[in-house]
């Protein structure tokens, strides 16, 4: 995921998640032209996650860039989310995601820190917090359904919810963000067989803004009932 935040308060980069998901179901596969309608169903999700870049300037114009990987680490830290998904009709889904990713540390700055309006001295134990939680709701149509491939393509309504604090002896600070973002979404699925599933996904949009980029794979693999819906 590689992503600039509006208005340049948050910037991060190159957060690498480790993913692989297995998914149980009893029902039997089959490849059809038109699509059943799908069922409801709820998937949680486990990740390790690795900071390479995430440069803070707060507030833009005054605050002084520093990284916050150099306080609070590169990883990994365990990371989850929770999906459920609804058919409306046929061709006609819903999909609602909620992914919270709250890292915390403690490392000692090279440089004095100004931030959110107050200064941090060079060589200190700061603590520092990163929050960046999720939420997107969305809605995909299925434009395709073949023998072994299924395409969907919709949009996304992305909400973060990011808050950075830095604490110092005697001094301490926050900034937290809330927006909303538009993104476009796209879905392909392959049979592999009877019993295995390719699911490659993302969202993503791109602005003179910024960039927001939500991409993975999964492999599904039903591993005790008779094959995967």
């Amino acid at each position: 995921m590689e992503a600039d935040v509006t208005r340049n308060r948050f910037r991060f980069a190159f957060i690498t998640t480790a993913l692989l998901l297995f998914s149980l179901s009893p029902a039997i596969a089959a490849a059809q032209t038109t699509p059943a309608v799908p069922r409801f169903s709820a998937l949680v999700e486990g990740a390790s996650l690795w900071l390479a870049r995430n440069d803070v300037r707060i507030p833009p114009d005054t605050g002084t860039e520093f990284s916050i990987v150099d306080l609070i680490g590169t990883g990994p830290t365990a990371a989850g989310r929770v999906e459920v998904t609804t058919g409306l009709a046929s061709r006609h889904e819903l999909r609602f995601v909620y992914a919270p990713i709250e890292i915390s540390g403690t490392g000692v700055p090279a440089d004095a820190i100004a931030f959110a309006g107050q200064a941090f001295a060079p060589g200190v134990a700061t603590e520092a917090d990163y929050q960046f939680t999720s939420y997107r709701g969305t809605y995909r149509y299925t434009f395709y359904a073949g023998d072994r491939w299924q395409w969907q393509i919709g949009f996304t309504g992305f909400v973060r919810d990011a808050r950075i604090a830095l604490r110092q002896a005697g001094v301490s600070a926050e900034d937290t963000d809330l927006g909303f973002v538009p993104l476009a979404h796209v879905r392909g699925r392959a049979a592999l067989g009877p019993r295995a599933r390719l699911t490659v996904e993302a969202d993503g949009i791109a602005s003179p803004q910024g960039r927001a980029f939500d991409v993975a794979a999964m492999l599904d693999v039903n591993v005790c009932g008779n094959g995967l819906t």
